[in-house]
């Protein structure tokens, strides 16, 4: 006869036994996604740079004059910024400078004196920037204003040797970096100080998804403070001083929210064989047939002799082809329908099918209706 503690000990253990299968059988969690991964403010983001600029100190891998001139025109109009004449008709051979341009990210809120990497690409046909100095270069903006000055020692990740026609190269020697490159000489103004609201725009346009940041705003900020325009555009209430602005957007920032599921798509990329897709994608009831062609064409050399003691003809050369088509029998495959993504993936793996034939099934698939997913070339 079991005792109350011997009950309560067995009840206990049954009790744990159910919690730890449960993992195995209760559905995990909705993946949450914070509303900084999932939408921006407009108006709050970075700027391209550009600029045109001379890398000087190369060892004899600059740019070749006679087929880039530019380069030659380059430093006259630089040396005489900085009143030095040279003298008209001069052949100059400068095979330590390269010309290049240079291109950089504007950060939000940058400010003037502040410091940004830079990129500086070959422009011409320099072999290498490797021990390179970029000289000042302004770089411009698309409404054509300077906002950065970049300068310094170039940074090549790679190698190279030459010597007797052989040639040894690791990485790539025509483009460089500079951490820090370049100076901030002026900013960008920034939406988020004026009026009396920010737009907040999602990063895909989805009408749930945008119900949801505006649920999860109004929660903690009060009812009334964001309101949805559409499936993209969120317009939020903010407070007048800047640093309760700052405050603000720290703090619904780093809401959580519950994306929906995403339009089912599968993209494929036919440069590379790739075939992605998400987990929304279906597969109707279909019946698929695949096989594969092939034709071999193999030539054999013979030589045609004239005959013995003729006096005419001459020795020839003649090819004799053999072409052989080989098709190999495609059965015919049967699939059911599969609601998971899971499901898909074993109905079209059981195909046998390379992922260049693969793009021609679910193309095929498509066009017949059973593939329930928007098909996305790229």
């Amino acid at each position: 006869m079991m005792t109350p503690t011997d009950r309560f000990l067995r009840a206990s253990l049954i009790l744990a036994a159910l919690l730890a299968s449960a993992a195995l059988w209760w559905p995990a969690p909705a993946h949450a996604a914070r509303i900084k991964e999932l939408a921006s403010v407009q108006g709050v983001r970075s700027n391209q740079l550009v600029g045109y600029g001379l890398v000087v100190g190369l060892d004899g891998t600059g740019d070749q004059n006679t087929q880039a001139p530019f380069a030659t025109q380059s430093l006259l109009a630089m040396l005489q910024q900085m009143g030095v004449t040279v003298p008209p008709g001069q052949n100059m051979q400068l095979k330590n400078l390269a010309t290049v341009l240079v291109t950089a990210q504007l950060p939000a809120f940058a400010q003037p004196g502040q410091t940004i990497d830079i990129n500086v690409s070959s422009l011409a046909n320099a072999k290498s920037l490797r021990g390179g100095t970029l000289i000042a270069t302004p770089l411009k903006g698309a409404d054509g204003q300077v906002y950065a000055m970049a300068q310094g020692n170039l940074i090549v990740g790679g190698a190279g040797a030459s010597a007797a026609g052989s040639k040894v190269q690791i990485n790539h020697l025509s483009a460089g970096r500079i951490p820090d490159g370049a100076i901030v000489e002026r900013g960008v103004a920034t939406p988020m100080n004026q009026g009396d609201s920010i737009q907040l725009d999602l990063n895909s346009s989805d009408y749930a998804t945008a119900r949801e940041v505006v649920r999860a705003i109004n929660a903690r900020m009060g009812t009334g403070t964001a309101d949805a325009v559409d499936g993209r555009v969120i317009r939020v209430k903010m407070p007048e001083s800047a640093d309760a602005r700052v405050s603000f957007m720290a703090e619904i920032q780093n809401l959580d929210v519950k994306p929906s599921t995403p339009a089912a798509k599968v993209v494929i990329n036919a440069r590379t064989g790739s075939v992605v897709m998400n987990q929304s994608v279906t597969l109707a009831a279909c019946a698929v047939a695949h096989g594969s062609l092939s034709v071999t064409i193999s030539t054999t050399p013979s030589v045609s002799q004239p005959g013995p003691l003729s006096r005419t003809g001459q020795t020839a050369v003649t090819e004799k082809a053999d072409i052989t088509i080989t098709q190999q029998a495609g059965g015919l495959v049967q699939m059911a329908p599969g609601t998971k993504l899971a499901d898909v993936v074993k109905a079209l793996n059981s195909l046998g099918a390379t992922p260049q034939d693969l793009l021609a099934i679910l193309q095929a698939m498509k066009t017949a209706g059973a593939l329930m997913a928007e098909l996305e070339v790229i």
